[in-house]
């Protein structure tokens, strides 16, 4: 154990203890849950980063608000308490159940709003009136300004040009501080096309072991530093629409066990090596993994060389299992008539993630074109063109009968 891992009050062997093994299922038990807040990090040790150019330091460890927040007010209060303050919700999630959580949250503890750097997002769409959807997520979420507003999930640089007034405005109104988008979708090109925006504060991109190995992503970091625009991390464990546990898998496993954390806790020490990640924003829906990752982030104790080059290993003998996101690619293949990296993220939540409500709730916000071609398009040239060898047309099919 490192001296470090004594100082946070809470080390990889008490996590080990609190958790077990296999604790970072999606599911666990009340004395479980309870066993990892016995074993709970004392406050005020999570490290933080800069973000961009705003200046703000937030935690490295973010609060993924897809989950039920309204019935879960013990766990934003434990996330409060051990220093996870970077909190990430949207309109979308649960309808704008989980901003009406995060408000609950803030109406009972009134201090704690000056504490949290308060993230949420909309979902693009055409003739929307943004200050209205502003307004009313600023009324569920119980606060009279967001830290950082996204437009939600855009594939392409070209969709936020409209936005530029509009952001300088809300921000002159002292609704919002600052300003970007998320994506999950060709990010490294969204990354690169935001570096020549000076009114893009932060990006939220899909980053994890497996993107990290590409040259196109280490350039679109590059450019995100050099031009001041701060990235938050999402999806960083690498779950793909096809769930293995293949024999590399497996090794990793029991190779990071060996060295006192488990696999997933040693992905996000993975993203957390690149600097130029600012958070990392996790859906921590249970006291077990909430205390897992918040070991992880306050360990100090850093991942050889070796270990780096195992997650490379591991990246390009499972790639057939994962999309990587470069929708352009795949949906240009097909003619535009199916979002098949959308579809895949779907297969994701509800493979990798075990979340089947989640899963089926974001396939049914495709749009309806989509889900009715699926199983009328010829996706020969997109399994030949996908860098990552995805079986796509088999996948479809998949995803039409367990999410329809």
């Amino acid at each position: 154990m490192s001296d470090t891992g004594k100082k946070a009050g809470f080390s990889r062997r008490d996590f080990l203890k609190a958790a077990g093994a296999t604790g970072l299922a999606a599911g666990v038990s009340p004395a479980a849950a309870l066993a990892a807040q016995d074993a709970a990090p004392q406050p005020g040790t999570m490290p933080k980063r800069k973000l961009g150019k705003t200046g703000v330091e937030v935690s490295v460890l973010g609060l993924g608000g897809m989950f039920d927040t309204i019935n879960n007010q013990l766990l934003l209060k434990q996330a409060h308490t051990w220093g996870v303050t970077y909190w990430d919700t949207a309109e979308a999630y649960g309808n704008g159940l989980s901003e009406e959580g995060f408000g609950r949250y803030f109406s009972r503890n009134p201090n704690a709003r000056k504490d949290i750097f308060l993230v949420t997002k909309v979902v693009a769409k055409q003739g929307s009136d943004y200050t209205a959807r502003l307004d009313a997520a600023l009324k569920r979420l119980q606060t009279d300004h967001v830290d950082l507003f996204f437009i939600h999930a855009i594939s392409g640089i070209d969709e936020m040009t409209q936005y530029k007034q509009w952001a300088a405005d809300m921000k002159k109104a002292g609704k919002m501080k600052f300003f970007g988008f998320s994506t999950h979708t060709n990010m490294e090109d969204c990354m690169l096309g935001a570096a020549k925006m000076d009114w893009i504060d932060a990006v939220m991109v899909t980053y994890n072991y497996r993107l990290m190995q590409t040259p196109k992503m280490r350039e679109a970091l590059d450019a995100c530093v050099k031009a001041g625009v701060g990235v938050v991390a999402m999806k960083t464990q690498g779950g793909g629409p096809v769930k293995t546990d293949s024999e590399a898998e497996l090794k990793m496993a029991g190779r990071f066990m060996e060295k006192g954390f488990t696999d997933k806790q040693a992905k996000l020490k993975a993203v957390w090596e690149e600097p130029a990640i600012a958070s990392i924003c996790s859906q921590m829906p249970n006291l077990t993994i909430l205390s897992a990752n918040v070991a992880s982030a306050r360990d100090k104790t850093a991942l050889a060389r070796e270990d780096v080059l195992v997650f490379g290993e591991l990246a390009e003998a499972t790639k057939c299992d994962y999309c990587a996101g470069c929708g352009s690619i795949c949906q240009g293949a097909v003619g535009g008539l199916v979002a098949v990296n959308d579809v895949m993220r779907c297969l994701m939540y509800y493979r990798d993630y075990g979340d089947q409500d989640l899963a089926r709730e974001v396939f049914a916000s495709l749009p309806e074109e989509t889900r009715a071609r699926m199983l009328d398009v010829d996706y020969a040239k997109a399994e030949k063109a996908c860098p990552q060898g995805l079986a796509i047309a088999e996948l479809m099919r998949e995803a039409k009968t367990l999410l329809a």
